[in-house]
């Protein structure tokens, strides 16, 4: 624990050559009148004998909030003439940098706020500096690669850059650490990025998981010879969902605007599309059926009235069933047992499932998901709807290494009893 004896310390002006003259209170914020002052070192020139010369003309400095109004420091310092040389030097302090106007206490306060997610110009705006001086701070931040090591368990995804542009990033599952992000998500810009890697470092991932898109499996397979593709669960239950509700609307399309049936199936499609086993106990009054009814009996009126959904809905909630046990032969032989009889939606995403069947088992067998990068996904969104989207991508790329990278120091403050 450090002992504060003067205002100056406390403020964070640590220098003890600087004197605070007077401190002026405007409408909008706080003037400090300071001078730097001390006794001449030699010629940094000619190392010799320097006297005291004048004030040089007040700098402007930027400094931190002050009892919540943004402070400036006006601070004179003191120049030293050399009796053999006769050459003028300005007195130098830690509070600037030479030939700066920006306090360091400044710029540290800039690189803590780029760990947050919030835009240059909310930084720039909070410290009372300029957006060009924030903008100035990120491009000195550099991010180097390792390429001698990769994790066992690696997670692929994209995420949307700007309208219609998609890109790349690899994350370690354990560590939540980013590998890399690539501007674009052409295999041949992935291809190139990874064989960067040594054949041991790539040899090393035993994990890919992923979506289910298929340009990246082939990928996958050739970058890393030891690995098992995992597909993300979450991804496969969209695919039921997505076949489920379209196989709805087909039905509802089938009926009058006007007609009861169409009616059921538009208003209480999220009880359709809903796990069984989650369906509340509690009543509620159907405006639809003009009765009160338990959501499991609402759904049974709807099959009463449209039999043709309530095949559909079954195999729908037996393939759930089964994913969530992770039962991978009940999945399947479901799937190649019903897969005749189906309409063209259903039978898509199950021969999507049969192609993939491998990878899907891995996901049943396995506890690894893409949870952890699409949780990451939603981050660098944040990122970029503060900052109504980024124009360079290399200026993105540092923000989503700096907020996402860097680990913070959590501070525990001692809060008091009421």
């Amino acid at each position: 624990m450090e002992q504060f004896n003067n205002t100056t310390t406390l403020i964070g002006m640590k220098d003890k050559n600087i004197t605070l003259n007077k401190a002026l209170k405007h409408k909008t914020h706080i003037e400090l009148i300071a001078t730097l002052d001390y006794q001449p070192p030699k010629c940094k020139y000619c190392k010799g004998i320097q006297i005291k010369y004048d004030f040089q003309k007040p700098s402007k400095i930027p400094f931190i909030q002050i009892a919540g109004f943004p402070s400036l420091i006006r601070l004179k310092k003191r120049r030293f003439q050399c009796k053999a040389c006769r050459k003028v030097t300005v007195a130098e302090t830690s509070l600037v940098k030479k030939n700066c106007q920006i306090s360091e206490i400044v710029r540290r306060n800039i690189a803590q706020l780029l760990l947050n997610r919030e835009a240059l110009t909310h930084i720039a705006s909070k410290l009372a500096i300029s957006t060009s001086t924030v903008y100035r701070k990120l491009k000195q931040f550099q991010f180097k690669e390792d390429y001698t090591n990769l994790p066992q368990v690696l997670s692929w995804d994209e995420f949307s850059y700007q309208k219609g542009k998609l890109s790349f990033i690899a994350q370690d599952y354990n560590t939540k650490k980013i590998i890399t992000i690539l501007d674009n998500r052409r295999q041949t810009s992935i291809r190139n990025h990874f064989f960067k890697y040594s054949k041991e470092a790539r040899n090393k991932v035993k994990v890919v998981t992923m979506d289910m898109s298929g340009n990246y499996m082939p990928l996958i397979k050739l970058l890393f010879p030891n690995a098992k593709i995992v597909l993300d669960r979450f991804h496969i239950v969209q695919h039921m969902s997505r076949a489920m509700n379209q196989t709805r609307v087909q039905i509802m399309k089938q009926f009058d605007k006007k007609s009861l049936e169409y009616r059921a199936l538009k208003y209480y499609w999220k009880l359709i599309q809903k796990d069984s086993r989650n369906l509340s106990p509690n009543a509620f009054y159907s405006r639809t059926f003009r009765e009160t009814l338990t959501p499991r009996e609402c759904l049974n009126t709807v099959f009463n009235l449209v039999p043709k959904l309530k095949d559909y809905y079954d195999l729908y909630q037996l393939l759930l069933f089964h994913l969530q046990e992770k039962n991978s032969e009940l999945f399947f032989g479901l799937i190649h047992e019903v897969l005749p009889s189906l309409n063209h939606t259903f039978k898509t995403a199950l021969n999507t499932f049969i192609r993939y069947k491998t990878y899907i088992i891995n996901a049943m067998e396995l506890p690894y998901s893409n949870a952890k990068l699409e949780a990451t996904n939603k981050l660098i969104k944040d990122i970029k709807r503060n900052a109504f989207g980024y124009r360079n991508f290399d200026n993105f790329k540092k923000r989503i290494f700096l907020a996402l990278n860097i680990k913070k120091e959590k501070t525990k403050f001692v809060s008091s009893r009421v």
